[in-house]
């Protein structure tokens, strides 16, 4: 029986390996890669900085794929094994479904206890760093953040138009400052600029050549009649302070980049309901989609069986269907997880709850065959 247990604990392990690099790099890597491409290309982005951000953004997606990976492979494993009659064999010796399954369920129970290491500790941490790096190109390297014909948004009290580039001299700049409800109050134009890091103020110095200015009513920023033009400076240099840029991106409103202790923190003193119901919505997801490997095996082995099909598109395409039907529910969730009245907390149990009743069913009336 040992025999039987390695033979099928070494093909589920090898075979969820492989999946889980191929979703990892096909879903989540490929689609990272092509978003920074623009950076590491055209905006001279170190190939180091461009790695870095990428293994930041990893441990997001095995919190998806190792499951995705794990219900692939049963799918495939046991579909084999059905199609080539090796479990009617095993059967005729005497060994049943439910034997077969226990090194897979060992299986499950360790990549479900790596799952919620990465929930809970791993992957927040990564996204804190994940920020701190983006906060670390805008401080050492700013010229990165500014592409040619593109309005820059990363700073969250204003907002950055750039022309066209030429190395480091930006063309055609224009800046607008903005108040909370996106407004523009103050506008400046210049026809050419030079961005250069202080980072120990933590702040950029924009020096703008050719610049006009325009202001506009605070009290009335949408009315034109009221827009005052200022003065113009052939040379000028002006602050642009970061720290609004960090806490934009570290602050408490990207509950993602909390760990549990803060998760908890957080429910407990925040004075709003919705943002203590998305807290708890935050928890409830991390649990839950730890517990997917166990969902997806149970679910996984009498479907796989049940296929009675080798082709790796056909076990391919079912886990992918499993799979959208499990995470569709966890992105409701996520979608109202303000909304009390929508139960998003129960939602993101809901497709464990289906997985596990209903794989639970198959399990055990394929194993009373």
């Amino acid at each position: 029986m040992k025999i039987i247990d390695r033979y099928i604990g070494k093909s589920t392990l090898i075979a969820t390996l492989f999946a889980v690099a191929v979703l990892s790099f096909v879903l989540v890597l490929g689609n990272i890669f092509k978003e920074l491409l623009d950076l590491l290309v055209e905006r001279n982005v170190p190939v180091q900085t461009v790695l870095a951000f990428m293994m930041f953004v990893l441990p997001f997606s095995l919190a998806f794929t190792i499951p995705w990976g794990l219900l692939t492979a049963l799918l495939l494993i046991f579909g084999r094994l059905s199609a080539d009659n090796e479990l009617i064999a095993l059967r005729a010796n005497g060994i049943s479904i439910s034997r077969v399954s226990v090194p897979i369920f060992c299986i499950a129970a360790m990549l479900t206890a790596i799952c919620f290491w990465i929930n809970i500790d791993i992957a927040p941490r990564a996204e804190k760093r994940m920020l701190l790096s983006i906060f670390e190109i805008a401080t050492n390297n700013p010229s990165s953040l500014f592409g040619a014909d593109e309005v820059v948004s990363e700073f969250p009290d204003r907002r950055v138009y750039v022309g066209d580039r030429k190395g480091d001299t930006l063309i055609n700049v224009i800046v607008v400052e903005i108040d909370d409800d996106n407004n523009p109050l103050k506008m400046v134009h210049a026809q050419y600029g030079k961005l250069i890091p202080d980072p120990a103020h933590s702040r950029l110095l924009l020096k703008l050549y050719n610049a006009q200015f325009e202001e506009r009513d605070p009290k009335d920023p949408k009315n034109i009649r009221k827009i005052r033009q200022g003065i113009n400076l052939v040379e000028g240099t002006f602050p642009i302070p970061l720290q609004a840029l960090y806490a934009e991106y570290m602050n408490t409103g990207r509950l993602t980049s909390f760990t549990m202790a803060e998760l908890k923190k957080e429910e407990l003193t925040t004075p709003n309901p919705k943002r203590a119901l998305r807290v708890r919505v935050e928890v409830s997801r991390r649990f839950s989609i730890s517990f997917a490997c166990l969902a997806f095996t149970l679910i996984a082995i009498p479907l796989g069986i049940t296929a009675h099909r080798k082709e790796t598109s056909v076990g391919f395409a079912l886990s992918i269907a499993l799979a959208f039907i499990y995470f569709f529910f966890i992105l409701v969730a996520r979608a109202l997880q303000e909304n009390a009245q929508a139960h998003p907390i129960f939602l993101m149990w809901v497709p464990n709850i289906l997985f596990i009743t209903l794989g639970a069913f198959l399990f055990f009336r394929m194993s009373r065959r």
